[in-house]
């Protein structure tokens, strides 16, 4: 029996009482994906995205570890909404416009100790202070730096569009614009290099886009880790005190961590390891949460169906955004139809012994958008369910 048997094996056991659809967190993979990434931060704290798990219990189990430390938000909503749960380091790691959220922000002791916003203009300051509604409390802000490599004097660009702040004077300008403005302190520069920790450089069936990946990823490490040494110095003599650099993501730990002027990492999608992971030379995970299908019918010889499984990821649509059959093995969709929002035909010979209500486990493309389809996490630990948890869906939040 292959190890991805076994798996399957394990989880219908586990899950034999329980029907279809649904979604497992197996914890034993769980674990080992955490030692793996604490293993590579070499010492760094780990401060956890919660986008890549939206549950509150598995982010609890994740910080009580060794080596992790605060949250990674992805929505001001969010943030207060952890902050007033008891975790008291949440970091948002996107610009909000949420008046609502900032006045509460502002207007709350504990809130504004526990909660780090993150702006790259001084009309966010503005903003800020508009929604205030009274409120006297000083608000930590954090820096975002821009990351992606531009070549050809900036007429190519590879990386995500996200901060205006490229260069190390445009970062120091924007320190001493919140150094003068009353009600705000800088307490950390956040950097996101989405194009190392984000992209697979071992593409199946594609060496040549592989090798073209490395080269690039090499490349933007070395232009990044010497600009990024720049930022925080120019920052320091602005705001001597800064408490945090935070830099990385899951592609990218033992790289980024590697830099002397990064103090934590910024991971989460590790933890789960989707499907897009699965395209890397710098590590090797184990799935962990995977959700379940019911086959509920049988059209024909090497064909099953099952209700619903249309789960795409965001970002640029394409194959890589699906969900795939995973067990059991050797699955694959009906290139006609692809996953359905009702139903989903799968073809290959494992369909022919597959039975009414059987369960197809798949994976999604990204880590934490599973967690939108489903209200509940089904805790495996080996063939049994230890737990049930419910996502942020099941308590009632969509943040986005």
């Amino acid at each position: 029996m292959t190890a991805r048997a076994a798996d399957r094996a394990r989880y219908d056991r586990a899950t034999a009482h329980l029907d279809a659809p649904l979604a497992i967190v197996d914890l034993d993979a769980f674990d080992a994906n955490a030692e793996d990434m604490r293993r590579r931060a070499g010492g760094k704290p780990i401060r956890v995205a919660s986008k890549s798990v939206r549950c509150r219990a598995l982010l609890e189990r994740v910080l009580a570890k060794d080596g992790f430390a605060g949250l990674m938000s992805f929505t001001l909503a969010e943030s207060l909404w952890l902050a007033r749960s008891g975790f008291d380091d949440v970091l948002l790691a996107y610009p909000s416009a949420d008046h609502a959220g900032f006045a509460e922000l502002a207007g709350d002791p504990k809130l504004a100790a526990a909660v780090t916003v993150m702006i790259d203009d001084p009309a966010q300051l503005r903003l800020i202070d508009a929604a205030r509604n009274g409120g006297r409390e000083v608000v930590r802000v954090c820096l975002e730096l821009d990351t992606s490599l531009k070549l050809l004097g900036g007429r190519v660009r590879v990386g995500a569009r996200r901060s205006p702040l490229h260069s190390p004077a445009q970062v120091a300008d924007m320190a001493r614009a919140v150094a003068r403005q009353p009600g705000f302190r800088l307490v950390g520069i956040m950097a996101y290099e989405g194009h190392i920790a984000g992209v697979g450089d071992s593409v199946t069936g594609r060496p040549l886009r592989s090798r073209a990946v490395r080269l690039m990823q090499a490349t933007a490490r070395r232009e990044l880790a010497g600009r990024r040494a720049e930022v925080v110095r120019a920052v320091r003599a602005v705001a001597p005190d800064l408490e945090f650099v935070n830099g990385g993501g899951t592609g990218s730990v033992q790289f980024t961590a590697a830099e002397d002027a990064v103090t934590e990492i910024g991971a989460g999608s590790g933890l789960y390891v989707p499907r897009l992971f699965d395209n890397y030379t710098s590590f090797s995970g184990r799935p962990a949460a995977l959700f379940a299908q019911p086959v509920v019918r049988r059209p024909g010889v090497g064909v099953v169906t099952v209700l619903g499984g249309g789960y795409p990821a965001s970002g640029v649509a394409g194959p890589d955004r699906l969900p795939v059959p995973y067990l059991p093995e050797g699955l694959r969709y009906d290139p006609q139809e692809g996953p359905g929002e009702v139903q989903t035909p799968l073809l290959g010979s494992p369909a022919d012994d597959l039975l009414l209500g059987d369960k197809v486990w798949f994976r999604h493309a990204k880590a934490g958008e599973l967690c939108e389809r489903f209200d509940a996490l089904h805790l495996i630990e080996g063939d049994t369910v230890t737990a049930t948890v419910p996502t942020y869906r099941g308590e009632g939040h969509t943040f986005l």
